[in-house]
């Protein structure tokens, strides 16, 4: 993604007053676009085809920015169903509840992340930038439970060694990092490689490891004692 080309959200939230704060943090002047606002869940799909089938409608979405409750369908379930589409965009969770189940709910269904509502608007600005770019974003104010519930609730995984025994030394370090909240972008500036060879990592650490997407791979890496809740915070 340019520099130049801003970022196109698509807010889904089922309060105007929510919606309207939302566009003023996330200004066109910042590098976002709000291409499209639904007031419940069940717009979603019609909104993400419209975007698609109108050729003057721009490059497509980046995020979609998704409240979890809604009246008609609320956020978990509106998510599980762009997530199984691979061509759907990416959905952050912003919630106001700080309920564990909830967010945990979010994730296995294929969320890329969550924000409580009460965040600040340089961590919304900062998830939506990570999230558009392919990384995950779980507000750290909650990490720990959501993750425990998460862990408690997720389909048992195939059994697996420990980390050292099965990645490398640097795909180990691309999960540490990852784990504690760090980008793509990050990442590779961490390590001095580019982000073509940290999603190349990723990718293997995905294989090796049995894992579906990024929250899977940071509750192994929480669970195999690469990073703690305290570090992760």
């Amino acid at each position: 993604m340019s520099e130049t080309t801003p970022i196109r959200v698509v807010l889904v939230d089922d309060q105007e007053l929510v919606r309207s704060g939302l566009r003023r943090i996330l200004r066109r002047r910042d590098g976002f676009e709000i291409v499209a606002e639904c007031a419940d869940g069940a717009e979603v799909p019609a909104a993400l085809a419209d975007l698609t089938a109108d050729p003057t409608a721009g490059p497509g979405v980046d995020v979609v920015l998704m409240d979890l409750r809604m009246r008609e369908v609320d956020g978990i379930t509106a998510t599980r169903l762009l997530a199984a589409d691979p061509a759907a965009p990416p959905v952050l969770v912003l919630t106001t509840f700080d309920d564990d189940e909830m967010l945990s709910g979010a994730l296995r269904a294929g969320a890329a992340g969550f924000l409580l509502k009460d965040s600040s608007a340089d961590d919304l600005i900062r998830g939506v930038r990570a999230v558009a770019a392919g990384d995950s974003w779980l507000d750290p104010a909650v990490t720990g439970r959501v993750l425990d519930t998460y862990r408690g609730s997720a389909p048992p995984a195939p059994p697996a060694s420990g980390p050292s025994e099965v990645l490398t030394p640097r795909e180990v370090e691309v999960l540490r990092a990852m784990a504690i909240g760090r980008s793509n972008g990050e990442i590779a500036a961490d390590l001095v490689i580019s982000e073509l060879t940290v999603k190349s990592h990723i990718g293997r650490i995905f294989t090796k490891l049995h894992l579906r997407d990024r929250p899977a791979a940071i509750v192994y890496a929480y669970d195999h004692g690469l990073v703690s809740p305290a570090a992760g915070a």
